[in-house]
């Protein structure tokens, strides 16, 4: 059974860093590519971060590049996000996924809050 659990989330004021982290058990996290998520209050949730299995083939969108690194640590079954200069706008509970056998998986989530 696939599961993923984050951590790492909090209050933080604008311009300040968090790193999450995404502890992953259940299948071979070596074996697949992994992506973080946010859903800000009243919106959808949108894709913020993308690693291969390997750790290359990393992508983001416009809104975080240069601000987000996504990195993994494949002995550690453990997958993180290190978000620096955070603004309001990244107010979310942040997730991370996987796609394993056809079927996506999520944990339940971090809470993001960025608030001076």
């Amino acid at each position: 059974q696939v599961q993923l659990e984050e951590s790492g989330g909090g209050l933080v004021q604008p311009g300040g860093s968090l790193k999450l982290s995404c502890l992953a058990s259940g299948f071979t996290f070596s074996d697949y590519a992994m992506y973080w998520y946010r859903q800000a209050p009243g919106k959808g949730r949108d894709l913020v971060a993308t690693i291969g299995s390997d750790g290359s083939g990393t992508n983001y969108p416009v809104s975080v590049r240069g601000r987000f690194t996504i990195s993994r640590d494949n002995a550690k079954n453990t997958l993180y996000l290190q978000m620096n200069n955070l603004k309001p706008e990244d107010t979310a509970v942040y997730y991370c996924n996987v796609w394993v056998s056809g079927f996506s998986s999520w944990g339940r989530g971090t809470q993001v809050t960025v608030s001076s």
